[in-house]
């Protein structure tokens, strides 16, 4: 009898758990398993861990990050952390990530103490219920055959826009999707703020791409930069709507803006990216 398959959320957690080696200096396990780079969102986590844990009050509001070499599955990832400032209302750090000697990654982070004051937000868009659309997994794995189905992930994801893998349709440079995790979150503020961090880095690449009739196998790339803002304290707990848009692209580089909304219709996060999309070299 064959062994269960590990849990991927417990997995995660597990990873999101990071050594402490002295005082704002962390270790981190990789991303287990899988081909090619560490997935940027896993990254970003971990990152956001390190930050959390040397600020006292407050919650993230806002982070700005720099992806700078591809992450490796097969090295631990050390995270520095710098005290840029201890303020009354907001604290700021910036974490550097290192992996075999060089740096795979630079964050800003900023936190805030939650104060009374203005509050507006555009409606939430509509969207079709999650249990009505296909998983994400399962939508590759039809564009690219079964046998490339990846595991589940920690995050599971549902796709109300899914790409045509028509050669030559081209289709609207925006998308929405589902998302929550596989399973619940111990009460722990800044493991929420983790994991939707790692959730923000899902998806957008292919909205960018889907205006080029690029969908899964006919495009490689990577996100350059990322950038997160959280309007309310987060609770990951059931689904979220992500929605995305990408108002332009040029010279390979794909702009996209996201939003996440709960189920009441409140906006928790607003997200931006920027990323490297190409043709693979056998198409190029």
């Amino acid at each position: 009898m064959s062994p269960a398959p590990p849990d991927p959320l417990a997995t995660l957690l597990d990873r999101l758990d990071l050594e402490s080696l002295d005082r704002d200096l962390y270790l981190g396990d990789p991303e287990p398993g899988g081909d090619g780079p560490l997935f940027g969102g896993f990254v970003a986590s971990q990152a956001t861990m390190a930050a959390g844990r040397s600020v006292e009050r407050g919650f993230l509001h806002s982070l700005h990050a720099y992806f700078l070499r591809p992450g490796r599955h097969d090295l631990p990832i050390r995270y520095v952390v710098h005290r840029i400032r201890d303020g009354r209302t907001f604290t700021t750090r910036r974490v550097v990530a290192y992996q075999g000697g060089e740096a795979i990654f630079n964050l800003s982070a900023s936190f805030a103490q939650p104060e009374e004051g203005i509050s507006h937000q555009s409606p939430m868009p509509e969207a079709p219920p999650p249990e009505s659309v296909p998983d994400w997994e399962d939508e590759r794995a039809r564009i690219l055959g079964d046998a490339q189905r990846r595991p589940d992930g920690a995050v599971e994801v549902r796709i109300c826009d899914p790409d045509d893998p028509t050669p030559g349709v081209k289709l609207p440079a925006t998308r929405r999707v589902w998302m929550r995790p596989r399973g619940p979150l111990p009460d722990d503020p800044l493991l929420h703020t983790a994991l939707l961090v790692y959730g923000t880095d899902r998806t957008l690449l292919g909205t960018a791409a889907r205006p080029h009739a690029m969908p899964w196998g006919r495009r490689v790339g990577a996100s350059l930069d990322h950038s997160v803002w959280l309007h309310h304290p987060p609770r990951f707990e059931g689904w979220v709507l992500f929605t995305s848009e990408s108002p332009v692209a040029h010279a390979a580089r794909g702009l996209i803006f996201g939003a996440m909304y709960d189920l009441e219709g409140r906006r928790i996060a607003s997200v931006a990216q920027e990323g490297l999309i190409r043709m693979p070299r056998s198409e190029a």
